[in-house]
């Protein structure tokens, strides 16, 4: 394999390496959250968030084609050891979780 492909190919992997991700999960004391869990279970293990705001609303697509309009809803918890959690949730599922160190 031409040295040029090597380098390529090994630049691509770093940056993938590298690439910033999103958590798929979160300790809430002794209890995991994970991404699709409803509202209530992460209310249930997590407790009162130290925020919440309405973002609004997306319209989604199922697998059918199907479309419908759901509520766009972000917690905030924190700070937990220096660090806030962001969780977003479309339509009472969690979305995503986001972490960033505070101030």
């Amino acid at each position: 394999m031409p040295y040029n492909v090597i380098k390529a190919w090994t630049f691509i992997t770093l940056i993938v390496i590298a690439w910033p991700t999103q958590a798929e999960s979160l300790r809430c004391g002794s209890q995991l959250i994970n991404t699709h869990d409803h509202i209530s279970e992460i209310h249930r293990k997590c407790g009162k968030p130290s925020s919440r705001a309405n973002l609004g609303y997306v319209e989604i697509s199922d697998r059918y084609g199907g479309r419908s309009e759901v509520r766009v809803e972000e917690w905030i918890y924190g700070p937990w050891n220096g660090m806030y959690y962001y969780l977003t949730f479309r339509g009472n599922r969690l979305h995503s979780i986001q972490s960033k160190r505070g101030q």
